[in-house]
């Protein structure tokens, strides 16, 4: 075995292997790539280079390496039931790799896998197997005459385990897989890929060689590659003769730390929960620090439910307080070498997760108080399975994702009945993306991926022109078809040579106006980027007929496109400003630029304040005053680390960059259209600020005539309330707050009335009570009173009674109230005030609960608080 004695050791030797390969070790891409559709997450090495597969881009490097972030939680490629459960899931894994783009194929990839395995790592052969798909001689050939391994250790299989394919559609082809035998006997040899612990896939080497078509078929590809996978936990454990991937040094750090915060040991159903948090705190770190944050939506959402998970598996172990931000510095000092992201982006990720975590856990207790009653109804009435209804419930008031909620009832032995879940659960439900498409759309993909191969590509003139008169038509869809003429009334797509239309991409609209050919003219609605270098054009036939080969006057509306650029070059300086005025880790998260506003999204925790906001607005309009120049220029990417420029975690850059430069202070890739001078913006006021998830901010601010005509509407609003109050704009601030003060004194006044009427309810509340097997019991209507008063009345009823328990009914406002309270002797003996008010409020169509001692409830029908006290003596007293 290997003498490298660490997971930093074994990843080192691996890239100086392939180093010496002639490859170079290229950075991990971000675990989102929101610019391919089909992936929540990446979820393979070769994800970032999948258009280098398809020859839609030319790769800047023939032979790479690198160390892949991979997270695997749903969809095809999912191990989340199966993380800590098992030795060697994981949500979030590296994966090792070498690529060949049309460079070397099966003979190196073959030899060099079993050279770094026997020569260098000294893996023992007779553990080895390799096996090939069913119809691939040339690789089993390659394996009997090139390396030592034992011919007996080559078996063939069928697509399924030997056939590789990222999707259902996409690059594919047959792969040779690497296993190792960790049987007691050297006897695996029936075990490879029959899903046993015991013979385990550590490398699959895949030979890309075809495109998967929508409709099933296989084509091949311009040229032929090499994409291989190596996962590093599962390799570093058999390196290190370790029977479980956790107990390498990728996990141990981490386990020895939620040890010592729990005082558990890692040992039976313990060490699941460890497994489990150690699991996600990786996910969570670098999702978060790759940009995405929990929320209700997409990629967060799904942070959230892990997140959730490893709370909840955390108060299995004793963990009660926040404990994920304890866990983070643990993984930092371990990973930030390689992956100097965490180190950078150390305070996001803390904020997010104890702000998430702490959210959460205000709702968790309760949560859980809630499921362990569902569980005793249903083993008191001999049911076994949890309703639609009350998991909806737990999804709804307490945050319990489904599969935490379904994870818990296979603890109890019981199902639930996701069917009438999902019908709940309508259009508040997350639904993934889902990676199926309609036909219509896969069509159109199909057209967009034969252009591709053929290397059509459109000329971009709209950052010289907003007239393109030498455009030609290439190509016309219509729902995904392509067909050679278009007539009046018909919606269609075209793809010109040429064009100024700038394509909808980071973040800018695309852009509208019209095609004008010699017998007709066509209405531009929308302009999409379907793939690098494409411009498809989406509209109407206005007039007459467009034919494929016509010359068109390509003509993009331009004072739409005026406002598009006003709004897109202030998104540059209002993110350069945020960073100054509020904190220089500010992201961006998000922006979406039209010629009617603009949308900022940005990392931040908390609101700004009305000052943070007026400053920012201030110095952004200084900045447009200053009417400094706004510049352009192109470099290679790879030049771009390193420098003051910022670059978009989720965009999607070729080789070559364009790169703004405004006045010389905010320099960032962007390939979006610009004014020519900050002045060009004119006015910029922001409309609002708010959050649109956990650690989220939005900012949504206008420019240029927008910005006039919000001015001029806050003006027409303030004259208007100037003049309802008989009163100056100037003089409105002061008649409001005078108004105000004279409100409060009258809300006081009618409070304390309130109150007095109320108190007067407590002798004739007291006289109700009654004493029923030695425990006395009040149960009365207050009549009409709001819950505070109610609150009141209880707690001065209460101060007369040593012990006892007491339940009060009002209405107030049309809806029900209820207060209760128990004694604390007879909170020993069992009674509870929240469950017992629960029960209440749900005759009067309502819910609610609280302490032992002190709970109260509401009710949507106050017609029916009679009832509900009425049932009090029952529900205390059943039979």
């Amino acid at each position: 075995m290997t003498t490298l004695k660490t997971a930093a050791d074994v990843r080192q030797s691996f890239f100086d292997f392939f180093k010496s390969k002639e490859h170079v070790i290229v950075p991990s891409s971000p675990v989102v790539l929101p610019s391919d559709p089909t992936l929540l997450f990446a979820n393979a090495g070769m994800n970032q280079f999948k258009e280098n597969f398809l020859g839609a881009t030319k790769p800047a490097h023939v032979r790479v390496a690198d160390t892949q972030k991979c997270i695997r939680v749903s969809g095809k490629h999912n191990d989340l039931e199966e993380v800590g459960h098992d030795t060697y899931h994981h949500t979030f894994f590296e994966m090792l790799g070498n690529w060949s783009f049309g460079d070397y194929y099966k003979k190196e990839a073959i030899t060099w896998a079993w050279a770094l395995l026997t020569e260098v790592w000294k893996l023992p052969k007779e553990r080895l197997w390799a096996t090939v798909y069913k119809d691939d001689e040339e690789a089993e050939k390659i394996w009997k005459d090139l390396t030592d391994i034992d011919p007996a250790h080559i078996l063939r299989f069928a697509e399924k385990d030997n056939f590789w394919e990222m999707g259902e559609t996409g690059p594919c082809g047959p792969c040779s897989e690497i296993h190792m035998d960790l049987t007691d006997d050297q006897r695996g040899g029936p075990l490879v890929n029959a899903g046993s612990p015991e013979v385990i896939e550590i490398w699959n080497l895949v030979f890309i060689q075809y495109n998967r078509k929508s409709d099933g078929s296989l084509e091949e590809l311009p040229s032929k590659h090499v994409d291989t996978g190596m996962g590093f936990e599962r390799v570093l454990s058999v390196l290190h003769g370790k029977k479980s991937n956790y107990d390498t040094d990728l996990f141990q750090p981490l386990i020895r730390k939620i040890e010592a915060l729990s005082g558990k040991t890692y040992q039976g159903e313990e060490a699941i929960a460890m497994r489990v948090i150690a699991d996600h705190v990786r996910t969570l770190s670098f999702a978060i620090g790759d940009g995405v944050v929990p929320s209700n939506d997409g990629r967060g959402y799904v942070l959230r439910r892990l997140l959730r998970r490893a709370v909840r598996y955390g108060r299995k172990i004793g963990l009660k307080q926040p404990f994920l931000g304890e866990l983070f510095p643990v993984l930092e000092a371990m990973m930030k070498e390689v992956f100097p992201e965490l180190a950078s982006n150390r305070e996001t990720i803390l904020r997010a997760l104890r702000a998430e975590e702490t959210s959460f856990a205000t709702t968790l207790d309760r949560g859980i108080e809630l499921f362990e009653e569902i569980v005793a109804g249903l083993k008191k009435s001999g049911q076994s399975v949890i309703s639609g209804d009350d998991a909806f419930k737990l999804y709804d008031t307490f945050g319990f994702p489904l599969d935490l909620t379904v994870l818990m009832a296979g603890e109890n032995g019981l199902s639930v009945d996701q069917e009438a879940f999902e019908a709940r659960m309508v259009e508040q439900r997350e639904r993934a993306r889902s990676a199926r498409r309609g036909a219509e759309q896969n069509a159109a993909n199909d057209q967009i991926s034969e252009l591709v191969r053929e290397g059509v590509q459109t000329q971009f003139t709209g950052y010289e022109t907003m007239c393109d008169e030498a455009a030609q038509v290439l190509a016309l869809y219509v729902d995904g078809a392509s067909v050679d003429s278009v007539k009046e009334g018909m919606t269609a797509s075209v793809l010109l040579n040429r064009t100024p239309f700038y394509g909808e991409a980071g973040g800018q609209i695309g852009d509208t106006g019209t095609l004008s050919a010699k017998n007709g003219v066509f209405r531009v609605r929308d302009t999409k980027k379907p793939a690098a270098g494409l411009f498809m054009h989406h509209g109407v036939v206005e007039s007459g007929t467009l034919c494929r080969g016509d010359a068109v006057a390509a003509q993009i509306d331009q004072d739409r496109r005026l406002q598009i650029q006003r709004h897109h070059t202030a998104v540059h300086l209002l993110n350069y400003v945020l960073k100054d005025v509020v904190n220089k880790t500010i992201k961006q998260a998000g922006s979406y630029v039209s010629y009617d506003r603009l949308r900022f999204d940005f990392n931040h925790f908390e609101a700004l304040k009305a000052e943070e906001l007026a400053e920012i607005e201030r110095r952004v309009n200084v900045l447009i005053l200053e009417n400094k120049p706004v510049e352009t220029f192109e470099m290679p990417l790879r030049e771009v680390r390193g420098t003051d420029i910022v670059a978009v975690f989720d965009e999607k850059y070729g080789e070559t960059v364009r790169v703004l430069n405004v006045g010389g202070y905010s320099k960032e890739l962007c390939g979006g259209t610009h004014v020519q001078r900050t002045g060009d913006i004119g006015l910029f006021r922001i409309a609002s600020e708010s959050s649109v998830a956990a650690g989220i901010r939005r900012i949504e601010a206008v420019c240029g005539i927008a910005a006039l005509q919000w001015t001029n509407a806050e003006h027409d609003i303030l004259q208007d309330m100037a003049h309802q109050f008989s009163t100056t704009a100037e003089d409105l601030p002061n008649r409001m707050a005078a108004l105000n003060e004279q409100n409060r004194k009258l809300e006081k006044l009618l409070k304390e009335q309130a109150s007095r009427n109320a108190l007067g309810v407590v002798d004739s509340i007291l006289g109700a009570q009654r004493e029923i097997s030695g425990i006395t019991l009040i149960a009365a209507e207050a009549g009409e009173m709001n819950p505070e008063n109610l609150r009141s009345v209880m707690d001065a009823v209460r101060g007369k009674l040593s012990s006892g328990i007491l339940v009060l009914g009002a209405t107030n406002e049309g809806k029900a109230c209820f207060a209760a309270s128990v004694s604390d002797d007879l909170i020993q003996k069992g009674f509870h005030a929240g469950k017992l008010i629960g029960q209440v409020a749900k005759i009067a169509g309502g819910g609610g609960g609280g302490q032992p001692g002190k709970a109260q409830a509401g009710g949507k029908q106050a017609e029916k608080v009679p009832e509900a006290i009425k049932q009090v003596e029952h529900i205390v007293f059943p039979g």
